[in-house]
């Protein structure tokens, strides 16, 4: 037989290659392939809102590597505040990242935190644009913002998963989410009173809550859209 990683004849009983050390029988882990960059995105149809589970999710995958994640948050929040807006975008990137791969079974990693910025000018432009439709909703009685945040939620995940650029990924989140504006309404209200209760627990109940929320978001961009790679940037 041919080893499955190099090519080399391998003996029926060997359980190693002798040429480059892989173990038989085991396929090697398949490297991050970005798509082509997609113009027009088509949201499937059918998909629920499904908040209990995608909390719980994030909830269940956070308390199991707590302290990683902790550290993850405050290196999100320290360095996002060094240059406000401006590396907010590629830092929420990089959540996602950390986040996509835990999904996937993998290790929160704080390296994954800083590939946000391989996407720098896409997501710095839709954050400034989400932050501008932002502060209009506010002039909706608050309600106008929280929609407009509901709206663009899955935006950065677009950016680095589908290869988009800032206006078709944030076309893409509103299609996804225009399916049921009440049910991701609600699914983004939840998330805010989630961090709420970290915010009321000495603040730093937020480094809890905050991976919690975009482990969630990632969670149900995962269920309602799919991940076009089979594993995340590294």
């Amino acid at each position: 037989m041919f080893c499955t990683n190099c090519g080399a004849q391998v003996g029926a009983d060997s359980r190693f290659c002798p040429n480059c050390g892989a173990v038989m029988g085991e396929r090697p882990t398949p490297a991050y392939q970005p798509p082509p960059p997609a113009a027009v995105f088509a949201a499937p149809v059918g998909g629920g809102v499904q908040t209990g589970k995608w909390i719980s999710t994030g909830w269940s995958l956070v308390t199991g590597q707590v302290w990683m994640f902790m550290l993850i948050t405050l290196l999100m929040v320290v360095v996002g505040s060094v240059v406000p807006v401006i590396l907010q975008g590629p830092m929420l990137i990089g959540m996602h990242i950390v986040c996509w791969r835990v999904l996937l079974g993998g290790r929160a990693d704080v390296g994954d935190l800083f590939l946000g910025f391989n996407w720098f000018v896409p997501s710095l432009v839709a954050c400034l644009l989400i932050g501008l439709f932002t502060f209009l909703g506010v002039f909706a009685c608050l309600v106008g913002a929280l929609v407009v945040s509901a709206i663009f939620q899955f935006t950065y995940l677009f950016i680095v998963d589908r290869n988009m650029d800032f206006w078709p990924a944030m076309q893409a989140s509103h299609a996804v989410v225009k399916q049921d504006y009440m049910g991701f309404l609600i699914f983004l209200l939840a998330l805010i009173g989630i961090n709420i209760l970290g915010a009321l627990a000495c603040v730093v109940g937020l480094l809890v809550t905050i991976p919690i929320h975009y482990l969630a978001v990632t969670a149900a961009y995962r269920d309602l859209v799919g991940f076009a790679s089979p594993v995340p940037p590294r």
